[in-house]
């Protein structure tokens, strides 16, 4: 295992650990806690609350500060990939090796799991207990909701699925996939400027994030296209199927391959004038050469 995914499994470790306790608290002896726990502790890579810790680095944030904030995007984005595997969107029946929640527990209680899961992210950052001040509260919530709604996530799985089959430019599609994976990414980075009161640095922060999010959904289009079902844990070459709109079907493989060498070169040149950027760039590169 490198340095890297050593780093990566530790700070998993840790808001795992956060999210957990705090779960604790909340204790229900009933099937829609089961499937929130289900859905939420799913065995993923956790590669958005890295960025939130590397991105933080950067700008000295302290580690209290910001395990809340990357606790509270995994409740999102975990509502989100349990809404996505949903007979009415996706249809998929498996994620990361197991069942999808609603094949587990059944559509409503997945319905409900998902939809419990992005309402406990804003708990956690509005508790009482995250000891940050109420400004920095109030534009983490703003930042985190926009990114969630129909300007981000929902917008982003919207076009998805409503432009399937249909011709669609590559600022098109580019468009939907810095909504459904972009915008969160976005945030995730944006949040440490948030934290440190760099103002000047929150649109900076978002773009690169954004920009990551594109390399890590154009790595995904190429997973699915040519990936192992044995090493993915879910069925491949699900966008020809659903009839998905993608970079590589628009570009080709080579505009595309190419297309992620420029985000590269641009995403390093923007944290040059940065000390400490060499969690983040690991990241970049861990996004792009991923086997699942």
């Amino acid at each position: 295992m490198s340095d890297f995914q050593q780093d990566l499994k530790l700070i998993a470790e840790q808001v795992n650990s956060h999210l957990k306790d705090y779960l604790q608290n909340q204790f229900s002896d009933s099937k829609l806690y089961e499937a929130m726990d289900y859905g939420l502790f799913s065995g993923g890579k956790m590669i958005r609350s890295y960025l939130v810790h590397a991105s933080c680095k950067i700008l000295d944030v302290k580690e209290k500060e910001y395990i809340p904030i990357a606790a509270a995007v995994e409740c999102i984005h975990s509502y989100s990939l349990i809404h996505d595997d949903l007979p009415a969107m996706d249809n998929d029946d498996f994620r990361r090796g197991k069942e999808s929640t609603h094949k587990a527990y059944g559509e409503f209680t997945a319905i409900l799991a998902g939809s419990s899961l992005l309402t406990l992210a804003f708990e956690i950052i509005s508790s009482f207990n995250f000891n940050i001040s109420n400004e920095k509260k109030l534009k983490i919530i703003y930042a985190l909701s926009s990114c969630s709604g129909h300007l981000g996530i929902a917008g982003g799985q919207f076009f998805d699925l409503s432009l399937k089959n249909e011709k669609v430019s590559k600022d098109k599609i580019i468009n939907m996939q810095n909504k459904k994976t972009g915008a969160l990414m976005g945030f995730c980075i944006e949040v440490a400027a948030i934290l440190a009161g760099k103002k000047d640095l929150e649109e900076k922060f978002r773009s690169i994030g954004i920009r990551m999010g594109l390399l890590f959904q154009i790595k995904d289009d190429f997973l699915d296209k040519y990936g192992s079902v044995d090493i993915l844990g879910k069925p491949v070459q699900q966008d020809v199927a659903k009839g998905k709109n993608t970079l590589i079907d628009y570009l080709g493989e080579s505009e595309t391959k190419k297309l992620m060498k420029n985000l590269k070169i641009e995403i390093e040149k923007d944290l040059k004038p940065f000390p400490k950027t060499n969690s983040l760039l690991d990241c970049m590169s861990f996004i792009i050469n991923r086997k699942n």
